[in-house]
């Protein structure tokens, strides 16, 4: 029992330092949190995407993508680049993404890329590093309008610059560690929930069907409303996608995002932050001075 309590106590001791250099890697006082700043606001980033260096995720999900890309070619799936779908969502890409290293240094150096998958899966995701497919069932079945499909797309990209694929990534390394310490141990001082399943931490987890959480998911939508909002899209969208979202699925959660929050709590909050982004829509509407003009 004796000899129990001193590796016990050992064990405590490396992951109070473990925690305590993940808080530090933080850059106190410079999040955008830390900032004043217009738009909607949202957590830190997780201290557990620390835990994974971000080019490590970034070469792996480009190779996925490449295998997608590869995989749907074969099968005559992929659309060409003339196809009036793929120029439309290169379009609606071109213009959210300048606004994207607002949220993420990182992506300023990211190739970002859209490409169209011919299938009916209600289906669409940004895996770290800006790759971006769309299904083409979430177009032809939902009927999406631009406004729709860029509120599509900015929540998928907020996913990608809020790194939520490394923080799970992250907390699955954790708690591999934490199974060599003993599970209960990491879960109470760092709330881990030891259930995670350690093959997200391997670099070849599928970054493109990784299952998000509550707090994620309403990030992602928070982030991706502005992001859009400041392309110029209109955010009251938001509300029309889940309303059609939730007519297709009869009340089912959608196959592109995870079993919650409930469609109902998602437009109630997006609702509630409309005021946040409704003048970085108008700005971004508004005809410059040239354009004026020029008339």
């Amino acid at each position: 029992m004796q000899g129990w309590s001193i590796t016990h106590r050992g064990a405590r001791r490396i992951m109070l330092q473990l925690h305590l250099s993940l808080l530090a890697a933080l850059p106190a006082a410079q999040t955008l949190q830390a900032q004043t700043r217009e738009g909607v606001q949202v957590g830190e980033t997780s201290v557990f995407a620390k835990m994974v260096p971000a080019d490590q995720v970034e070469r792996s999900a480009a190779l996925q993508y490449q295998q997608t890309l590869a995989q749907a070619t074969k099968q005559h799936a992929l659309g060409p680049a003339d196809h009036p779908q793929v120029q439309r969502l290169r379009s609606i890409m071109d213009k959210i993404t300048p606004f994207a290293s607002a949220w993420n240094p990182r992506a300023q150096q990211w190739k970002w890329e859209v490409n169209l998958i011919g299938s009916n899966q209600i289906n669409a995701y940004c895996m770290p590093g800006g790759k971006i497919a769309f299904y083409t069932g979430i177009l032809n079945k939902l009927q999406l309008t631009d406004d729709e499909v860029a509120m599509v797309m900015g929540h998928e990209i907020a996913h990608a610059l809020r790194e939520h694929a490394r923080e799970r990534m992250g907390k699955g390394q954790a708690t591999e560690f934490a199974a060599r310490l003993g599970g209960s141990l990491l879960s109470g001082l760092l709330g881990i929930d030891p259930r995670i399943g350690d093959a997200v931490a391997q670099t070849g987890a599928n970054l493109a069907s990784l299952k998000f959480g509550r707090e994620d998911e309403s990030e992602a939508d928070l982030v991706g409303m502005e992001l859009a909002a400041r392309a110029g899209y209109d955010p009251r969208a938001g509300v029309s996608l889940w309303q059609k979202m939730a007519a297709n699925n009869k009340g089912a959660p959608p196959e592109w995002l995870s079993t919650h929050p409930s469609g109902n709590s998602r437009i109630a909050d997006i609702e509630a932050n409309l005021a946040k982004v409704m003048p970085l829509y108008e700005r971004a509407k508004k005809p410059a001075a040239s354009d004026l003009s020029s008339q």
